[in-house]
Parts: C-alpha cells; structure tokens; sequence
C-alpha cells in the first residue's frame, strides 16, 4: 500500500491572497455543456435558439453525423431576425410546435439562450412560459442562458440546473440528492457504494427522464459531484435544501473524504465504512501510483477554464506528488471548493477570473512541466516547448469515485511521459 505524499497541511489556503483577474478571456461557452447533458437526459430537448456559428459548434463537438437525431438542435436566426425584420417569438413558436409534432419522444424542452438570441433581447422565459401552458403536461418547457457573453462551458451545466429547481416538487421525506451530470458508469459507481454504506433515499439531478422522482425540502442533504454548480445550489438552498460541504470525490483521497461526509451525515458506523471503503480504497490508491511515478515532482499550471481546478489541484499536489505554480479558476465559489482548499496548502498563486496576456505571460516564466489550458491556447504554447493537457477533457472523461482514480492520474502522466519520449528520442 503507498504512502500519501503530502501530509495534511498545517492550514489550508482558503484564505490566501486570490489574484482576481479581468481581462480578454479564453474559454468555450455555455452551449458546451449541451454535449453531454443531452446523453444524460434520455427524454429532453435542447433547442438553440442562435445562430449558425452555434450550430456549427454543437455539431462539431458533438461530432453528430448530420442524418443522426440527436436530442438537440438549433433554432436558427437569420439575417431578418437579427435586424428586427421578423417576429422572432412567433418564427420561435412555430419552430417548437414542429420539433414537437416530429418527436413525441421528448418531455422536457429547454430553450437555451446564446450570445445573438441575447444580443436582439429575445425574452425566451416568457416564451417558455406560453409554450409551458399550451403543452402541459405532456412536456415541460424551460430556459437557461448558454451564452458566451459572461460565462464559462460549465457554467451551461450549471444554468441547466438551475433552471430545474424551481419546478420540482416538494418534499419532507429525508434524503439525498446528488447534483450534477455523471457518467452512467461513474454514476452507478456512486450509488452502489452509498447503497452498500445503506445511505438513501438517495435522487440525483439531472435524472434520466422527466418521469424519474426528484423532489426537494427541507429535510434534502445535497452532496455535489461537480464543483461549477454555484447557481443550482443557491437554487436548493432556497427551497430549503441543506448543502453538505465535502471535497470533491477526485482520486483516492478527495473520495474517501466526500463518502466520509455523506457517511457521518447519515450515521454509518465507522466500522461499516471501513468494510465498505478500504479495498475500493487500496485498488485507487495502486492506480494512482502507477501515474505518480511520472508526476512526483513535476510542476503544472491551470489556466481558468472549468472550475475543476482547485480540486485537481488539491489531488494532483497531494496525491500525485505534483506542485503547483498557479491555480487559475473561472470563479472560486469557496462554499462549494473551500474544503478542497483547506487540504492544498498555501503556496502556489491562486487567480480567479483571466486576462489571458497577463497569464502567458506568468506561464512562459514558469516554464512548468505541465500546462492545463484550453485548445486555443495548447498549440501555441506547445510550439514553445511547452507541455499541455486540454482543460476540456478533464470534462468529458469520466473521472470521479474510486474506480476512476487512475485513469484520472494518467490524463496528467501521459502527456508529461510522451514529452520525455520525445525529448529522448531527439537526444539519440
């Protein structure tokens, strides 16, 4: 069994200085999240209300074959909308009552806002709204804004979810509600082990379909699984809802800490969580050591792009052995990351929002052996000799709990090992 490489930190660095940035940024926006919550929500729809720029954005990341039917779309806005020439709630109306009619499959429509539906001030929540009371309640009409003006690709997740709370139902029953899109792997994971601690009721939200019994209270605990989930938070909280602070279940050490909380809220006996935990436990932390062998050591830099950063900092500092030089974050909620924060200790610069000159600047005089960044910024910067992981995989893979631990670990290790090959290959 390997040791930890980091004993817990004397103090955390939750009230370190946060070097607060506002500048030119480089970031996805909130129309990403669309990717894999359409995957998640088996009976939703989420139509674009944008433009063709936003079409071609889904369509690409999704990398959907253009006969598929995917369970998204894009209702789009010409030249005459934009200019005022047409009525774009009516042209928006018709296009819903189509998609509708096509496919009697979908019970929840979300109409999503971009940065041209925002611009002309299309008021999509009062079109919600009209079409919420013409096909209730057969589908349930949302909105949300996945707009790039003011916000990260996360932050659509968020927004997402936000937009849910409100309609739920009510609920005295005790429970807890898991927040935030899993992996179906990663998902089933989670439960089966809040199952064998005898934890329930246990809901999650997004559920799969519409149907599916999400309800909240006051007497709901929230454990969140993603930490860009700010706003659907503030949301549970207002119907009641208890958060439970935990560091997110990333790598041996973040899971354990995440269960621990869930089990001490839930009064599983200490015995049982050790039955339940320790060989899932050993298995992560042999997976993680594996990685570690190439990260103990090594430097990396996050540039802000998707909230994940200050727990992957904390697992890869503590875990892996890793140091960091800066830990860049779109927003730094510290209710919902400050726990994380209180394991990494104090030390590398901690920056919160970009001005991305300015960080190009601190990352080529770092010259760190790994850089976290967005695609715009890898290939540059792999030009000057540097190493980068993509942000947004850190997104897309599935990462969280036990079984993960590894996997997660090698996204780090793997770019790091091809720079040594090649460097030793040129050195032959």
């Amino acid at each position: 069994m390997t040791q930890s490489f980091a004993p817990p930190p004397a103090t955390g660095c939750r009230n370190a200085p946060i070097l607060k940035e506002r500048g030119q940024r480089e970031v996805f926006c909130g129309l990403t999240g669309i990717i894999w919550l359409h995957r998640k929500m088996q009976d939703a729809f989420f139509l674009v209300v944008g433009s063709r720029t936003c079409a071609h954005l889904l369509q690409s990341a999704a990398g959907v074959m253009i006969f598929a039917e995917p369970r998204f779309g894009t209702a789009i806005l010409e030249e005459q909308d934009l200019a005022g020439l047409a009525d774009a709630h009516e042209e928006l109306e018709r296009e819903v009552e189509r998609l509708l009619s096509r496919r009697p499959d979908i019970r929840q429509l979300f109409l999503v806002g971009s940065c041209p539906s925002e611009v002309i001030k299309l008021d999509l929540a009062r079109a919600a709204e009209r079409l919420t009371r013409r096909h209730a309640p057969r589908v349930r009409v949302l909105n949300y804004s996945g707009s790039g003006i003011e916000t990260t690709f996360t932050e659509g997740e968020d927004a997402c979810l936000a937009s849910m709370v409100p309609v739920l139902p009510e609920t005295d029953a005790r429970q807890l509600m898991l927040v935030g899109a899993l992996p179906d792997v990663v998902e089933d994971q989670a439960l089966d082990l809040l199952e064998q601690l005898g934890v329930g009721p246990v809901t999650v939200l997004p559920a799969a379909r519409a149907s599916d019994q999400v309800a909240v209270g006051p007497n709901t605990v929230v454990a969140l699984t993603q930490p860009f989930l700010g706003e659907t938070l503030q949301g549970l909280e207002r119907r009641g809802a208890r958060h439970l602070p935990a560091p997110f279940p990333f790598g041996e050490e973040g899971t354990t800490a995440w269960l621990r909380a869930v089990a001490s809220e839930f009064g599983v006996s200490e015995e049982r969580f050790e039955q339940v935990t320790a060989a899932p436990r050993a298995r992560a932390r042999r997976a993680v050591a594996q990685a570690a062998e190439v990260l103990n050591g090594r430097s990396i830099f996050f540039f802000p792009d998707s909230q994940l950063e200050i727990p992957l900092a904390r697992f890869l500092t503590r875990e892996c052995g890793m140091e960091a030089v800066e830990v860049g974050a779109p927003y730094i909620n510290k209710q919902v990351v400050g726990p994380d924060m209180d394991l990494m200790a104090e030390g590398p610069v901690i920056s919160e929002g970009q001005d991305v000159d300015l960080q190009l600047d601190r990352v080529r005089a770092a010259r760190p052996d790994l850089t976290v960044c967005g695609l715009g910024l890898a290939n540059p910067l792999e030009a000057e000799g540097l190493t980068t992981k993509w942000a947004i995989e850190l997104v897309f893979t599935p990462v969280h709990f036990y079984e993960q631990a590894g996997d997660l670990a090698g996204l780090f290790s793997r770019p790091i090992r091809r720079h040594d090959l090649l460097k030793l290959e040129a050195a032959e």
